[in-house]
C-alpha cells in the first residue's frame, strides 16, 4: 500500500512536533534535534525540515512512500511540484546521509 508523502518546512522543529504530534495522536518515527522529524503512520508519512529558505510550514514536497518504488525517483507535476517516489528503506537511508548517525531504519 503507498502511503502519500508530504514534506514541510520548519524553522523551529521542537514546536512542530510538540504540534504535530498531538494532531496525529502519534510519536514521531525520528526527531533529528533542530533539523528533521518523520512521522510514519499508515495512511501517511510527513516529514518536517528545518528549511529557511521557505516559509514555515510551507510545502516542500509530495510523494508517496511505496513499497514497490524500483529506486527513488522525483518528478515535477503539471503545477510545479516536486513528487517523490522511495521505499521506506531507501527514505531511511536518505536520511541517514543527511544526519550520520541516526541509525534510522525501517521493517516495513
Amino acid at each position: 500500500m503507498k502511503r502519500i508523502h508530504i514534506a514541510l518546512a520548519s524553522v523551529d522543529i521542537a514546536a512542530t512536533v510538540a504540534d504535530y504530534t498531538i494532531r496525529l495522536a502519534c510519536e514521531p518515527s525520528l526527531v533529528v534535534v533542530d533539523e528533521y522529524a518523520l512521522w510514519r503512520t499508515e495512511a501517511i508519512n510527513l516529514s518536517v525540515r528545518k528549511d529557511t529558505s521557505c516559509k514555515p510550514g510551507e510545502l516542500r514536497h509530495l510523494g508517496f512512500e511505496d513499497p514497490e518504488a524500483p529506486e527513488f525517483s522525483a518528478t515535477t507535476d503539471s503545477n510545479g511540484i516536486l513528487w517523490e517516489r522511495f521505499t521506506a528503506a531507501q527514505q531511511a537511508d536518505e536520511i541517514e546521509q543527511a544526519w550520520p548517525g541516526t541509525g534510522y531504519r525501517v521493517d516495513a
